[in-house]
């Protein structure tokens, strides 16, 4: 669990780092050339299966580990201070994983799919025009909130998952721990505030005119 959400998060850093050649101001002509490299380029398409089996893992180890720990414990306690013995986020990491991977099926159909099976337009240069995609789906009010939604699920997740992997891994003590707690927020917001940027930007015509 830990391992592949660890694999997971690199995966994140590597598509937002991506997706900011949307903000090239060249027409789209740097993205739509990522995107061919993403999906042309035979590590990454190596990679792309690594990181659905990355994906299967971590949701199979989820659905293992809440049912171990409700057998653990079939009864609940009579009096219960969760709030006091745990975050909000430790709490609730199987209804934001389930939310985000929700929002994961829309927005592949989106653009995944569109792009190997859709008609796709093509750019001045000879590629698939993905950054008209783009700009199109995110002048849609009702997609842009529910990405702008989805991201701030996704950084809620991260925000306890991140640390407790370097716990789960035993990488942690009391010394580390406060610097992880720190570095897993930060991770979090950087992700969420991110990847926000895009709908919000699009929408508002900001870029992408």
């Amino acid at each position: 669990m830990a391992l592949t959400g660890l694999f997971l998060c690199t995966f994140l850093i590597v598509h937002l780092a991506g997706n900011l050649s949307l903000y090239a101001g060249d027409g789209g002509q740097s993205f739509n050339a990522y995107t061919k490299f993403m999906t042309t380029n035979s590590l990454i398409r190596i990679m792309e299966i690594v990181l659905l089996l990355g994906f299967v893992i971590h949701i199979i180890d989820a659905i293992m580990l809440t049912r171990k720990n409700r057998a653990a414990r079939p009864v609940d306690y009579a009096v219960s201070k969760s709030d006091e013995n745990s975050t909000w986020f430790s709490r609730n990491m199987g209804i934001t994983g389930t939310l985000f991977l929700a929002f994961l099926i829309i927005h592949l159909r989106g653009f995944w799919f569109e792009y190997h099976y859709g008609a796709t337009p093509m750019d001045a240069w000879g590629n698939k025009d993905m950054y008209i995609i783009v700009v199109k789906s995110y002048q849609q009010w009702w997609y842009s909130a529910i990405y702008v939604v989805a991201m701030v699920v996704l950084a809620a997740h991260l925000n306890h998952g991140f640390q407790a992997a370097f716990n789960s891994l035993g990488l942690s003590n009391k010394a580390y721990t406060p610097m992880l707690k720190t570095i897993g927020t930060l991770f979090a917001i950087v992700m969420g505030v991110g990847f926000i940027s895009f709908p919000v930007l699009f929408y508002f015509g900001v870029v992408g005119n």
